[in-house]
């Protein structure tokens, strides 16, 4: 059965870092694009980063342009989603995807999207 488990969520104040985690059991994610997306109350779930399936590209919301990065380390079938210089509106629940078998190429649509993970709920306080 396959498993994305995200982990690292919290209560931080605006300002701080949080670095979220997603790893993959069940099979294995290596060279499959990867995702981060949120959905914060009340909102549609919206895009926040991808990374190929090398981790050679990457592909980010405005939003969080130059404040959040997308890694991997397929050696733990884990991605990552370290956030710098959060704000308040960056609370919401974060989900992990993954793509399809031979899906390499980043993607920002969640129709791309085959395997998700339960989330992981971060809250921003002023």
């Amino acid at each position: 059965q396959v498993q994305l488990v995200e982990s690292g969520g919290g209560l931080v104040q605006a300002g701080d870092s949080l670095r979220l985690s997603c790893t993959a059991s069940g099979r294995s994610f290596n060279f499959v694009a990867m995702a981060w997306f949120r959905q914060a109350l009340g909102k549609e779930r919206e895009f926040v980063a991808a990374i190929s399936g090398s981790g050679g590209f990457t592909i980010y919301v405005d939003s969080v342009k130059g404040r959040f990065t997308i890694s991997r380390d397929n050696r733990k079938n884990t991605v990552y989603l370290q956030m710098n210089s959060l704000e308040l509106q960056d609370t919401a629940i974060y989900y992990c995807a993954a793509r399809g078998s031979s899906s390499t190429s980043a993607r920002n649509s969640e129709r791309e999207y085959d395997y998700w993970g339960q989330g992981t709920q971060v809250t921003v306080a002023s």
